[in-house]
């Protein structure tokens, strides 16, 4: 088997929770990162879900998270435990990413393209929620809780993972400022 490049863009830029031997920072084109997917089984239950992210098409945008390295004797029991736990409407596909360069050991390794795994739950998949207004998503998410913790949290972490990294997503962000209005 050889290695593999995973693209997260989501609670893997913050909690990947797998081994790997590299981590960069990269770019898919053609998608757009949202908080239309629902979370039955992580942010959630069944009968009040959370709101995850998942990419949506979008031939202008782009989504900026982190690529991991998974070296060949590890490939199959990542995808094995990431199968498991993006079980709730994501699926498997390939999409080339952008690697930012970085600086590793004295040397600057280049802006580079690879073909990564990435995990998306698109919009005919059972627990898709779909577009509503900013507010009312970052209600939902205030009140929701799930056997991963809250969904609060998910999105807190997420935000200040991209800006640790320096990356921005207007749509995130603005979640989190709505999320803070909810709170007072």
């Amino acid at each position: 088997m050889t290695e593999l490049w995973l693209f997260g863009y989501g609670s893997l830029i913050w909690r990947p929770d797998f081994n790997y031997v590299e981590k960069r920072v990269g770019r898919i084109s053609g998608w757009t990162r949202r908080f239309w997917q629902g979370s039955h089984d992580h942010r959630g239950v069944p009968d009040a879900p959370g709101r995850v992210v998942t990419l949506i098409p979008d031939l202008a945008g782009s989504c900026d998270g982190m690529a991991f390295r998974i070296p060949p004797d590890e490939v199959a029991g990542v995808v094995e435990q990431l199968d498991y736990r993006e079980k709730n409407g994501y699926e498997r596909h390939q999409i080339d990413c952008q690697l930012a360069p970085v600086e590793c050991g004295g040397k600057v390794l280049p802006a580079t393209t690879v073909n990564c795994l990435v995990y998306l739950a698109g919009q005919s998949n059972h627990a898709f929620l779909g577009e509503a207004p900013m507010a009312q998503i970052a209600a939902q998410i205030e009140r929701s809780q799930g056997p991963s913790g809250s969904n609060r949290e998910y999105l807190l972490e997420l935000a200040a993972a991209l800006r640790e990294h320096s990356l921005e997503d207007e749509h995130v962000f603005e979640l989190e400022r709505l999320l803070h209005r909810c709170a007072e």
